[in-house]
């Protein structure tokens, strides 16, 4: 729909950080009239269900930006050259200490498209087998816990799952299941 179609004209870069850039974009409306936008460019993400009989693998970990502890299943960046699946199996064993037996693409979405250009992608983890050690990054601090899946769907979006990006993955992995 044409009518509904702006067009970006010109990128000023703003703040450049190790997980993404904000870029004030000059736009024109389908009408003729020009605006800036804030846009924040970064990798596409990935967010793993893992499932262990009646129970979701999780884990907890401190979120800045709401100062609080957050439950939520593992996940993170995607690195340079690395597909989403390839991203998905190394963040669970990282987080988690499991490998996944089998691995279900689930779908991708965009977590923001008011505001963002990347995408998250969506996994469901069945089989998994233990390796017994975690791999976190430098800055990560992540416990991994079992979590009854019946507690996990009455409680997202509550103070201990505030993660929204969290309730998705949950959705989308109810409908494939």
């Amino acid at each position: 729909m044409k009518n509904l179609e702006w067009n970006e004209k010109g990128k000023k870069e703003l703040l450049k950080t190790v997980v993404l850039t904000v870029n004030e974009i000059d736009s024109l409306s389908p009408d003729g009239r020009t605006g800036k936008y804030i846009v924040m460019d970064a990798p596409d993400w990935v967010i793993v269900v893992p499932r262990i009989n009646d129970n979701f693998l999780m884990v907890k970990q401190w979120r800045h930006g709401n100062k609080s502890l957050s439950i939520e299943f593992p996940g993170g960046v995607i690195n340079a050259g690395e597909s989403p699946e390839e991203a998905a199996k190394r963040e669970m064993e990282e987080e988690t200490g499991y490998k996944a037996g089998k691995l279900t693409y689930l779908g991708s979405a965009n977590p923001n498209p008011a505001l963002m250009r990347n995408k998250v992608h969506f996994f469901a983890a069945e089989d998994l087998v233990s390796t017994g050690k975690q791999h976190l990054d430098d800055d990560e601090y992540v416990e991994y816990l079992q979590v009854p899946c019946e507690e996990v769907c009455k409680k997202i979006g509550s103070e201990e799952y505030p993660h929204a990006l969290m309730m998705s993955a949950l959705l989308k992995y109810k409908l494939k299941n």
